[in-house]
């Protein structure tokens, strides 16, 4: 059960315009935070931080999701004396937790086609062929609306990004191609671009968390370790990787609004 203190927090936030997966991040580690702490919040000291970094590294968590956690808390704290006006220091006055230096986040051109190779389904295709073209987030992705696509134009209107801003992006042949083979065999008129399409939550949108669980199925099938946020990151070398070959689209290349669902589609 969520604090009054965290409720009020949850509702700044949203003032605050941050998007609802950044809002459900937050509120989750600090309901995991709170929910582990056995004092006041004006009692917490940086004694107690280190304690609860102690308690999330003996949970296997990694550096990078500690610093995350901590990086909330600090915030967490500011709101309370700042907006609050409750009187007490923030424990977590900065970050220190050594983090290892990261790899090339990239995939290589071959590993590029080995990965396109597994994936079969056209929504799916579609998907991740916007996340390497177009350098789009999962969040994002997940967020896409059908008016959002330009055709005419060959470009995506993206209305809610990182940071609450929005951008263009511009559609390459092969990922034009992938969109107009998945919207042929679309059936749904909802709003949302990329759907469910199988279970009792057919034809809502599909959710960061099931974007990434295909991603993560495809990446076992190919032998390869990528995510969404490796595959976005593969994008500014993608262009020197040939255009990935696609089954032909039953729609055509001059059309100026998106393709009618197909009336058999199931």
């Amino acid at each position: 059960m969520e604090t009054t203190e965290l409720i009020r927090y949850r509702r700044a936030l949203k003032r605050k315009n941050y998007s609802a997966h950044t809002v459900k991040n937050y509120v989750n580690i600090l309901d995991h935070f709170l929910r582990w702490l056995t004092i006041p919040l004006p009692e917490v000291t940086r004694k107690e931080i280190e304690v609860y970094v102690d308690h999330l590294l003996r949970k296997r968590r990694t550096p990078k999701t500690i610093t995350c956690h901590l990086q909330t808390i600090r915030l967490f704290f500011d709101y309370l004396l700042n907006e609050e006006g409750i009187p007490l220091d923030n424990p977590v006055p900065r970050i220190s937790l050594r983090l290892p230096k990261p790899l090339p986040r990239h995939l290589k051109d071959d590993q590029v086609t080995r990965l396109f190779a597994v994936i079969t389904d056209v929504r799916d295709r579609a998907m991740f062929m916007l996340m390497l073209r177009c350098g789009l987030r999962a969040q994002e992705v997940a967020e896409l609306t059908v008016d959002a696509v330009e055709y005419a134009r060959r470009r995506i209107l993206v209305s809610n990004g990182k940071g609450a801003k929005g951008r263009v992006v511009y559609l390459s042949e092969d990922a034009r191609s992938a969109l107009s083979a998945y919207l042929a065999k679309r059936s749904s008129k909802g709003k949302g671009l990329f759907l469910v399409q199988k279970g009792p939550m057919r034809g809502k949108p599909l959710s960061v968390r099931g974007i990434q669980k295909r991603i993560e199925s495809y990446a076992r099938k190919s032998g390869l370790g990528v995510s969404c946020h490796r595959l976005r990151h593969t994008r500014p070398r993608s262009f020197s990787t040939p255009m990935l070959t696609l089954p032909p689209s039953r729609t055509s290349w001059g059309m100026t609004r998106l393709p009618p669902p197909s009336a058999t589609a199931g």
